[in-house]
């Protein structure tokens, strides 16, 4: 005996909903399996339902769009930071400069390892500590260092940093959008409930099967389980072989 199965995706809430939403339109009030309660509550909901979907939909796709985006300038900017340390410690190495200078960039003076970049918060840390601390050098009179200039890694700092509050700000977008969706999900769910069971209930006399084809005009899905399916296909196969 197959049984009835509620939607559990929204492509699928949706698609019952307007099968509903049709029949409602289609259908004199007296003629309708379900009540003008339920159809003027369906009526009433589905477009904010849509709608909720709609935004969902866009702004997820437009973060994933942008965070490929995003990630390039998080690896430019990650790669500039490494470069202006690395120069630094060689540049020590080489004897040009005294190790004092680590001091200037919040650096473990007696340590050439560069710090750990993995993540968005350490490149803006470090991103800080470069740029301040050059300034510093720079205004007290040392010479710069080059290759690259602490200008170049700034730049580099800067465009990832726009491109960070940017992400943020679609991730929130897509969290309050969701959030939004994820409620009127509920909704769905208790409407769609509500209006099967009184198509079922309207039909509740009829034989099995027409009740089910009747039921099925209304968007209600019946599927068979696993063991059912064997068996008709065992039956199916039998039936073709005497035929």
């Amino acid at each position: 005996m197959p049984y009835r199965r509620l939607p559990n995706t929204d492509k699928a809430r949706l698609k019952a909903l307007k099968i509903a939403f049709s029949r409602g339109k289609e259908l004199p009030p007296f003629k309708l399996a379900f009540s003008q309660k339920s159809n003027q509550r369906l009526q009433s909901f589905l477009n904010r339902y849509e709608n909720a979907m709609s935004f969902y939909n866009q702004n997820f796709i437009k973060q994933t769009n942008k965070n490929r985006q995003y990630l390039a300038s998080m690896k430019k900017a990650r790669m500039y930071i490494s470069h202006f340390i690395q120069v630094v410690n060689m540049s020590i190495m080489r004897g040009e400069m005294q190790s004092e200078i680590r001091k200037y960039f919040g650096l473990n003076l007696n340590e050439s390892r560069i710090p750990s970049l993995n993540t968005e918060n350490d490149i803006i840390y470090w991103g800080e500590k470069l740029i301040k601390g050059e300034a510093q050098r720079i205004l007290g009179g040392a010479a710069p260092v080059t290759n690259p200039t602490i200008a170049i890694v700034k730049v580099r700092y800067e465009t990832f940093m726009e491109a960070y509050h940017y992400q943020k700000t679609l991730q929130k977008n897509t969290a309050r959008t969701q959030e939004e969706l994820t409620k009127l999900r509920k909704e769905a769910d208790n409407i769609i409930l509500s209006m099967w069971n009184e198509v079922e209930d309207s039909f509740k006399d009829l034989p099995d099967d027409l009740r089910r084809e009747k039921a099925r005009e209304y968007g209600i899905v019946y599927v068979y389980r696993k063991n059912e399916i064997s068996a008709f296909s065992l039956y199916d196969s039998r039936q073709s072989g005497a035929g």
